[in-house]
């Protein structure tokens, strides 16, 4: 007998270019998702979980090729292989396949993430290299290009789409399908995830409608857009009691972003590197509370269950990550069917006056 999966829905950045304040001369440099940190999440539940998927915008994200290097495969271990790989490389003996096969785990697992891409997402872009990629990505790249232009595009819905339609009587999609939303990383969302109003909406309709919401790495940087919602004439306006605002939350640090500025792929090589914010400043300047460690590359999981936030620090999070996840889903399934009903939902407001819409 046919068996009905559960519903989650996997929303990507589809950020392709990372602005920069400095150098000046570099307006900003190729950028995308991390698929480390989605892939975990996939693998996870794709036995008995039907994914739908959606971007900001409707527009296809693009794979961060720079995500894709051996040591970030290694997760939890990433902060200690990170130098080691990248100066292996850097010796004048290097030979890719010699460098392949002394990390045959790291290989194994950068194989498994791209089968789950490639059953699940389809075609996408693959970012640009950049003067501080890793050598054995320039083999790399070309080869997972090949792979991914064989496959059919996916669709990825824009999440105005996907409210609009939660709002609509006629149409049967709800929010309330989904048992949780997934958020990979990368420096994509530090593009399109800050101050969104249509992330708003979609964050605080999910939360009505008890979706449990995960976010790790830069992706946490979604919660600044919880600040606005969507009123019924499609006018943004601003959140005036917001209650993301209990949650904790776990994102790369400023430390961690000047060290990968100064060291690894995103430096400009021979100038001061800086992207034009820190995660981290914008969430706590949006009011939330940071969750901090003197460990920098040690996983840091924050769960706040009053919002169903589920926050990571990066790429050495997602495996705990999504374990965390699932068992929190096995909790709120058993409460959810225990309810026998959908939450309520707040009634949508009516235009607000143009001055009381938010702006940047």
């Amino acid at each position: 007998m046919p068996t009905t999966k559960r519903r989650a829905l996997i929303l990507i950045s589809s950020g392709r270019q990372l602005p920069l304040a400095e150098p000046a001369d570099i307006k900003s440099i190729s950028t995308g998702f991390f698929l480390v940190e989605m892939a975990q999440v996939l693998k996870e539940f794709e036995n008995d979980y039907e994914f739908t998927f959606a971007t900001p915008d409707g527009n296809a994200p693009q794979l961060d090729i720079n995500g894709m290097a051996l040591s970030v495969q290694s997760i939890e271990k990433t902060g200690a292989k990170t130098i080691p790989l990248r100066m292996q490389q850097r010796r004048r003996s290097f030979d890719v396949n010699s460098f392949r096969q002394r990390h045959p785990e790291l290989v194994a697992r950068r194989e498994q993430d791209v089968q789950l891409l490639e059953r699940h997402i389809g075609r996408i872009p693959v970012s640009e290299l950049l003067p501080n990629s890793e050598p054995e990505l320039a083999e790399y790249r070309p080869e997972l290009i090949r792979r991914l232009d064989k496959l059919p595009e996916g669709t990825f819905h824009s999440l105005q789409e996907l409210v609009l339609r939660h709002r609509d009587p006629a149409d049967p999609f709800t929010f309330a399908d989904f048992d949780f939303i997934h958020t990979p990383g990368g420096h994509a969302p530090m593009v399109d995830f800050r101050d969104n109003p249509w992330l708003g909406e979609t964050l605080h309709v999910a939360r009505e409608n008890g979706v449990i919401i995960s976010l790790i790495c830069h992706a946490p940087v979604a919660v600044t857009s919880t600040r606005q919602r969507i009123d019924a004439q499609g006018h943004p306006y601003l959140v005036s009691d917001n209650p993301f605002l209990a949650a904790t939350i776990s994102t790369v640090p400023t430390i961690g972003e000047l060290f990968a500025l100064r060291f690894l792929y995103p430096r400009v090589p021979g100038k001061r590197t800086r992207t034009s914010y820190f995660v981290d400043t914008a969430v706590k300047e949006a009011g939330f509370k940071l969750a901090t460690s003197l460990n920098i590359a040690a996983p840091l999981l924050a769960y706040e269950p009053s919002v169903r936030l589920l926050t990571g620090n990066g790429p050495q999070a997602i495996d705990q990550q999504a374990a965390k996840l699932r068992s929190v889903l096995t909790g709120t399934r058993a409460a959810r069917r225990a309810s026998g009903k959908q939450l309520s939902e707040q009634p949508l407001p009516s235009t607000l006056p143009i001055t009381q819409w938010a702006t940047r």
